[in-house]
């Protein structure tokens, strides 16, 4: 382990060794420990009781965050002619097909969602090389393959993020900002946490939510009590 430095020293100091907090005491704490220059990001991770590896326990999801997640996401909507104009009222930063879809072959990935008709999926596949590292490609899952590309452009503008458990049993996400207050961020954490918790698959058994811990992008993590989500 490399050298600590102070500020994280003084971050470790303000932890309770050993301490669950409450979801809106560990807001409070990570804001306190957080001694980045930049707005750094809220993070989440959730770790949860399912073998990733068995399709009926994979969990996935979208969830609209109440206080969106703080940056500005970068929309291209891939469709039709007859839709452009309703993407790009709703927001779309980059509305078309065949020149993006060329652009994107090019190595152009200056963007954080793909948005697409389920029409045009046909196309986009073969984009499955640039797109797929980067978790970029279109999902009818995740909401962002659609018929009503108008609306989804709306949500992801609002605050909808997608996300999935990793093999480890792990849920990773950014959901908010540091600049937000700490009910902001104990709002948006619980979102997030009840919507893990009606995606629990059926065939999970034990506990579900092993662990939640809260931390910004460089401050170690606070670890929350999961019986204080329904405070």
């Amino acid at each position: 382990m490399g050298k600590l430095t102070k500020n994280q020293k003084l971050a470790l100091e303000k932890i309770e060794a050993g301490k669950s907090y409450s979801l809106g005491e560990a807001a409070e704490k990570v804001k306190e420990i957080t001694y980045t220059k930049f707005d750094a990001s809220l993070d989440i991770d959730v770790r949860l009781g399912v073998d990733p590896r068995k399709a009926n326990q994979m969990v996935r999801g979208v969830v609209t965050l109440p206080h969106g997640t703080g940056k500005t996401v970068r929309v291209l909507v891939l469709c039709s002619p007859d839709a452009e104009a309703a993407a790009k009222a709703a927001g779309a930063d980059y509305v078309g097909l065949d020149e993006y879809i060329e652009k994107i072959k090019g190595g152009w990935t200056d963007i954080d969602v793909i948005i697409t008709q389920p029409a045009i999926m046909g196309k986009i596949g073969a984009l499955g090389r640039v797109l797929g590292p980067r978790g970029l490609m279109p999902n009818p899952k995740s909401g962002t393959v659609t018929v009503d590309v108008a609306k989804a452009v709306e949500e992801v503008k609002k605050g909808k993020i997608d996300f999935k458990v990793d093999k480890n049993g792990i849920v990773h996400s950014s959901i908010g900002k540091m600049s937000f207050t700490p009910e902001q961020m104990r709002d948006n954490a619980k979102e997030f946490i009840n919507t893990l918790i009606k995606l629990k698959p059926a065939s999970a058994k034990g506990t579900y939510i092993k662990s939640i811990y809260l931390s910004s992008t460089m401050s170690p993590g606070v670890k929350v009590d999961s019986k204080s989500i329904d405070e």
